[in-house]
Parts: C-alpha cells; structure tokens; sequence
C-alpha cells in the first residue's frame, strides 16, 4: 500500500483537482478486455484499489428505490430480509452496502447477528458537509450496525463538480476518522459525469461507487463507454471501483441482456466488485450462476 497523503494535502489537492476536472475532455474507453486476473467465481475476494479492504467480487445492496429510511430492501421486513442476507452470506457473499437514506442499517445489523465481524464488509454512505454532522453519522451509524468500524464511507450522491469544495468539512472528518480506525477507507457515489470526472482526479476518493452496464441506464451518461473510461482512470489512479446499476435498476431483465450487462461488467478490469440490489433468494441464485458463467466465457 502507498503513503497515506496528509489530511492538508488532500483538500489542497481538492480545489487543483476540481479545476482540472472541469476542462478534462472524456476519453474514449478501450476495448473491453480485462486488465488483471479475472476472479474464478463470484465468491472470490478481490482487493478494492490500494484500499486492501477485500470484499467478494458480487456484493448485496439494500437500496433498490430507496429514500426517505425505506427500500425494497428494508420494505421485506426484518425476517425476510435477514433471510436474503443469510442466503447472500452462505453462497460466499461478504459485502453489503447500505445507506441511512434506504433505512437499512438496522435490518442489516438483525440480519448479521452472530456472524464475526471480520467475515463481512459494509459499505455506508453519509450527506454531511461538515465535520459536526460527519461526526454524529459516523457516532449514529456504528450504533445502528452494532459494529465498532466501518469498512468503507461514501459522501453520497454527489451532484457537482465542485463537491470537494461543499464537503471539506466532512472530508476532513472522514480523513481523521481514518486515523482513528473508525473507518477503513473513504470515497465518493456520484450522479452525473461532471462530480465523477472529479472523483476520478480527487486523492480524497479511495473507492468510488459507479453507475455502469452497456446500456446507458439509470447511468451518469447514457453512452457507457464514456462512464467507462472515468472507471479506468480510477482504476489506474489506485482507487477502488465499486459499480453498481449493472441490471439497471431492474430495467435490464431478459436472459440475455442480464448475462450481456455481465460480461460487459467483468470484461472492462476496472470494476473491482459490484452490487446487486438483491430482493429474494432465487435472485442471488439466479445472478451468481450467471456471473460464473460470465466469468468462464470472458476465461475462454
């Protein structure tokens, strides 16, 4: 793992980066091909960036149409989900992304009871700005996971190219929660391609959550190659690439489109893991079988 960069040079290099990010002009991505080892199958640990956090190469998350503390997730109910996540963690999935707008912190503590807590890696995301609120999340956040850490923490949603500016507060927070091993590493989720370009320049991002499948749904630009070439940079930055929308919100349901979306996923080498919102139990069947058989073409 490289140096970790002081908390006054990582927000000096925030503004740098803005600015560059804003004049960047998007590169075409390359070929699709992987640049790295493919996993053998959806339950391999793979390492996000130079985080050294490892989480399986297929994720559950818990926010599918989430806001306002609920989810299709979280709608379940305790028991339903906590028998989703079991199922998840039986077939070798070890990473659950959660967010106190879908509500599910809770329903993932309930449904994590008695396993060990280095057997999973959560994911949660915060909209402080400032240091004060950044605290109190992270204080309320441990409460509601009953955990004394968490693995990785997002500034979500981010919406402009100017974040770093707006969230120096809760960055520099973040920073010095990592410090305090509060935290293990942190990063952004973006929403459109202007923060993202930012993010893919920014030293603040350790792990960036990515809109991407081949069809330009529910994505931060339509043309996935664009949004692919973002990841890359990412990836060859060091950061750790998180995608998620991989079957489009649930748009993408047909067969061959699912396993399509699949491919073209593993096959850029920029997405370290992804996410799957999953809802049932014949959901995570269904879509580990078909990240196997992904894997195994993309093998040859």
């Amino acid at each position: 793992m490289t140096p970790s960069l002081s908390r006054r040079e990582l927000l000096a290099g925030a503004a740098a980066t803005t600015a560059l990010a804003l004049t960047a002009a998007p590169a075409r991505a390359r070929s699709a091909r992987p640049n790295r080892p493919l996993p053998k199958s959806p339950a391999d640990k793979v390492t996000l960036g130079k985080t050294g956090i490892q989480v399986s190469l297929v994720g559950m998350g818990t926010g599918s149409i989430g806001s306002g503390q609920a989810s299709n997730q979280t709608r379940l109910g305790v028991k339903e989900f906590t028998r989703v996540v079991r199922h998840a963690i039986d077939h070798g999935v070890c990473f659950f992304d959660v967010a106190d707008q879908y509500g599910s912190h809770v329903y993932l503590r309930e449904a994590l009871k008695g396993v060990p807590r280095d057997q999973y890696v959560i994911q949660t995301k915060t909209h402080a700005t400032n240091a004060a609120d950044a605290k109190s999340h992270i204080e309320r956040y441990r409460l509601e996971l009953g955990v004394d850490y968490i693995d990785t923490l997002l500034l979500h949603c981010m919406q402009k190219s100017g974040w770093p500016a707006d969230n120096q507060g809760s960055m520099e927070y973040l920073m010095k929660a990592k410090d305090q091993k509060l935290i293990r590493a942190h990063g952004t989720s973006c929403h459109g391609m202007d923060p993202l370009h930012t993010s893919a320049k920014n030293p603040f991002v350790e792990v960036d959550l990515a809109r991407i499948n081949p069809e330009g749904l529910i994505m931060d630009d339509k043309k996935p190659d664009e949004v692919a070439s973002v990841l890359e940079e990412m990836h060859n930055a060091g950061k750790g690439v998180v995608g998620m929308k991989i079957l489009g919100e649930g748009r993408i349901t047909t067969p061959e489109r699912k396993d399509a979306s699949l491919r073209y996923v593993l096959g850029l080498g920029s997405v370290d893991a992804f996410i799957i919102g999953f809802e049932s139990t014949d959901q995570i069947d269904d879509i580990l079988a078909r990240t196997e058989k992904a894997l195994a073409s993309l093998r040859g």
